[in-house]
C-alpha cells in the first residue's frame, strides 16, 4: 500500500510540474496586454513601464515563469490584476462554495444513480428496468439552465419553500446554506446520476454473470447478500472512477449553474476573470482545479484498492 502511494505521488509531481508549465504558456496566447488594463483609460506610457516592471512583464517568458513558479511553491499566486486583492485570498473564499455545491451534487448523484443502477441490473426486463432506463434519458437529455428555472419557479416562486438566488457559508447558518444549495446541487447531480445509473447497470450485469456469484447462488446465499457483498462491492470499481471524475469536473463545469443561481463560486471566478483578463487568477483557478483533480484520481485510486482487497498486492 506505501509503495503504491509512494508510486502514485511520485508520478503526480511531474505531471503538475507539466500543467503548469502549459498553463502559463496558454496564458501568454491570451489577446490583450495585462499592463494595458492595468494602467486604465489614460494609458500613460510611464505607468504602463512602471507595470511592466513591477509585474515583471518586460522579462523573457521563462523568466516570467520561473518567478510565479517560485511564487506558486510558497503559497503566492500573484494578485489580482482588477481588484487588488491576492489570488490565493480570493481561491480561499471561491473554492469551499464550489466544492459543498460539487459535494452535495455528487451525494445526490450517489444517492439517485447506484440505487437506480442496480435495480435496473437486478431487475432486467422488467417495468423498473425499463423506468430506470427512462429515468437515465431524462437525466442526460435535460439541459441544466432549464431545469434550474423550472425549480426556481415552482419551488422559490410558486412555492416559496426555498430562495431562489444567493448563497449562505455553512459556518454562518447551516440551514439557510443547505437550502441555498440544494436546489443548484440537485441539478448538478441531476445529470451525473443518469450516467453513474448506466455505468453502474453495466457493472452490476457483468458481475451478475460472472462464476463466483454463481456460486454464491449455489451455497445457498439470499439474493440480498449475493448483490450487496458480492456483486455491488465487485461493481464499484468503475463507480468510483466517474465519481471522482465528475466532482472534478464540477469544479471548473458548474459555471452556468452557478450564475442561474447567483452563487459565487469557483466557475464563475475563473470566467471573470477570463473576461477581465485578469491572468494572475486565471493561472491560479487553473493551477487549484488541476491539482485537485489529479488528487481526486489519487483518492480514487486508494478507494480501489479498498474496495477490492485482490488489488493490494
Amino acid at each position: 500500500m506505501l509503495n503504491f502511494l509512494a508510486r502514485r505521488i511520485a508520478q503526480i509531481v511531474p505531471t503538475l510540474f507539466f500543467v503548469s508549465v502549459l498553463i502559463f504558456s496558454l496564458q501568454q496566447l491570451l489577446p490583450g496586454d495585462p499592463a494595458l488594463v492595468m494602467a486604465g483609460e489614460e494609458r500613460d506610457p510611464a505607468v504602463i513601464e512602471q507595470i511592466r516592471q513591477q509585474y515583471k512583464l518586460d522579462q523573457p517568458i521563462p523568466v516570467q515563469y520561473l518567478y510565479w513558479l517560485k511564487g506558486v511553491l510558497t503559497g503566492n499566486f500573484g494578485e489580482s490584476l482588477r481588484n487588488k486583492m491576492p489570488v490565493r485570498e480570493l481561491i480561499a473564499q471561491k473554492l469551499p462554495v464550489t466544492l459543498q455545491l460539487g459535494s452535495m451534487a455528487i451525494l445526490i448523484a450517489f444517492l439517485i444513480g447506484i440505487p437506480a443502477g442496480i435495480i435496473s441490473a437486478v431487475k432486467k426486463g422488467t417495468a423498473w428496468d425499463y423506468g430506470a432506463n427512462l429515468f437515465a434519458l431524462w437525466g442526460i437529455s435535460t439541459p441544466n439552465f432549464w431545469l434550474g428555472i423550472m425549480l426556481i419557479f415552482l419551488f422559490s416562486i410558486k412555492l416559496g419553500w426555498l430562495p431562489a438566488s444567493g448563497y449562505v457559508p455553512l459556518t454562518e447558518n447551516w440551514r439557510a446554506s443547505l437550502a441555498a444549495t440544494i436546489m443548484p446541487a440537485f441539478v448538478l447531480g441531476n445529470a451525473i446520476s443518469a450516467v453513474l445509473m448506466r455505468h453502474t447497470r453495466s457493472a452490476m450485469l457483468q458481475v451478475l454473470e460472472s462464476d463466483y456469484v454463481r456460486t454464491a447462488r449455489a451455497k445457498g446465499l439470499s439474493e440480498r447478500s449475493v448483490i450487496l457483498k458480492h456483486a455491488m462491492r465487485n461493481a464499484l470499481t468503475p463507480i468510483i472512477t466517474l465519481g471522482a471524475l465528475e466532482l472534478g469536473t464540477l469544479l471548473s463545469g458548474a459555471v452556468l449553474t452557478e450564475q442561474i443561481f447567483s452563487i459565487p463560486g469557483f466557475g464563475k471566478l475563473i470566467v471573470d476573470a477570463v473576461f477581465n483578463r485578469d491572468y494572475a487568477v486565471v493561472q491560479g483557478v487553473v493551477l487549484v482545479t488541476a491539482t485537485v483533480y489529479i488528487t481526486l484520481n489519487l483518492v480514487a485510486d486508494i478507494a480501489y484498492i479498498l474496495v477490492n482487497p485482490r488489488l493490494r498486492g
